[in-house]
């Protein structure tokens, strides 16, 4: 039975989220308009999308001073900077210049996902964390229907992708609402009022590892098709810009069905055997997606996106689940940071191979091998967390 407190701050994190996705998905689906605008290669589209992913190197800072002055003053700043950040973009002179404000936008947008969460995490409880997680992940898809239903502009000009960036102005309200309504955690009161709790508190170096190198690995597949895909429809499937929006917003609704089962299943059933199944099938899919088209090509994305979907909320749950009060979010943030690093790394590698002739099957075939191993590696090594309170999970004292 979800309380109303839990009701208030699962919405609010869900507003939240929205502008998070426009901001989070904004290069990714410019980039190929804009490598066209500025003259640029394959390569030099992925070595700017891996560039926009090293940005976030600022995260794990900012998300450590959360674990100091409190969630909810990162998460209102962030919610400020990222889309004015963002709106940068649409003035600048050259692809070095856009790159480097997405670089700082990007990784402000990420800071929110990470106070939302380690939010959601602390506030949320024991039977109902997955769920919630993939309840504002639906909600997200808002933000980032946007930036992909506003695709066609790139079409009206040369330079149409520019009012993109214009549009995350439109995100400020937000920002204010967040900062006239959003409290602070209870989890994050209690333990800050201790001295010593952050001396006290440990972080399992175990869970550390296979947290940040399964979010590595994951990325590193994930990345290079989110940001290819694109490409893909436009140079292998002739698709137009109206035509590449219809197909990623036709492939990725159905995903937020996947996103409720898999809440569901997680909270119910238990995190690690409905994560690793879905994570290894989807993968598989999405694969399959780039060697093929028509109708096969839809089904294996949408298929694939909803494997996806119900792998998201069973695993990123993990990121909060982990880690005591006292560091959760620098503990959430280190690992997101090494899943937008293992990104520019799948990117990085993506482009190379096509510019050297590989096929897009051939390259997402090979880069799919890194998150089918992460599936192993939850069965073996993910503690079972369903049903369990966090300070059981992660205490945040020697023996709470």
């Amino acid at each position: 039975m979800v309380t109303s407190g839990e009701r208030r701050m699962l919405t609010l994190m869900a507003v939240a989220s929205i502008p998070f996705a426009y901001v989070n998905t904004l290069f990714t689906q410019t980039v190929s308009f804009v490598a066209d605008d500025f003259g640029r290669s394959d390569s030099d589209i992925g070595f700017g999308a891996a560039v926009v992913r090293w940005g976030v190197i600022i995260v794990p800072p900012l998300a450590l001073l959360a674990d100091r002055i409190g969630r909810r003053r990162v998460l209102v700043a962030a919610s400020w900077a990222a889309p004015l950040t963002a709106a940068v973009g649409a003035v600048a002179p050259n692809y070095e210049w856009l790159v480097a404000s997405q670089a700082l936008a990007r990784p402000l947008a990420l800071v929110i996902n990470v106070m939302i969460i380690v939010m959601l995490t602390e506030e949320m409880s024991s039977e109902s964390r997955a769920r919630s997680l993939g309840y504002v992940a639906i909600v997200s898809s808002l933000g980032a229907g946007v930036a992909v239903g506003a695709l066609p502009l790139a079409d009206l000009a040369q330079s149409g992708w520019r009012l993109l960036y214009v549009g995350s102005l439109i995100w400020l309200p937000v920002a204010l609402i967040l900062q006239r309504k959003v409290p602070e955690t209870a989890r994050f009161m209690r333990v800050h009022a201790r001295a010593d709790a952050a001396k006290v508190a440990r972080i399992s170096g175990a869970r550390f590892t296979t947290q940040v190198v399964s979010a590595f690995l994951t990325s590193v597949f994930v990345g290079s098709a989110s940001v290819y895909l694109v490409n893909y429809l436009r140079d292998v499937r002739d698709y137009d810009a109206l035509a590449v929006s219809l197909f990623t917003i036709g492939t990725a609704v159905p995903a937020s069905i996947g996103l409720i089962v898999g809440g569901r299943l997680a909270d119910h059933s238990g995190r690690r055997l409905v994560g690793a199944a879905s994570l290894a099938v989807g993968v598989v899919l999405v694969a399959c997606s780039f060697a093929t088209g028509g109708a096969a090509m839809w089904l294996a994305e949408i298929a694939g996106g909803m494997c996806l979907g119900i792998a998201y909320p069973a695993l990123g749950v993990y990121r909060g689940e982990m880690f005591p009060t006292a560091h959760r979010g620098g503990g959430a943030a280190t690992v997101t940071a090494s899943n937008l690093i293992g990104g520019s790394v799948g990117l990085i590698v993506a482009g190379r191979l096509l510019d050297a002739g590989w096929t897009y099957g051939r390259v997402m075939g090979v880069l799919a091998l890194a998150p089918l191993l992460v599936a192993v590696m939850v069965l073996i090594s993910f503690p079972e967390t369903a049903h369990r309170e966090l300070e059981e999970i992660s205490p945040d004292d020697d023996g709470a």
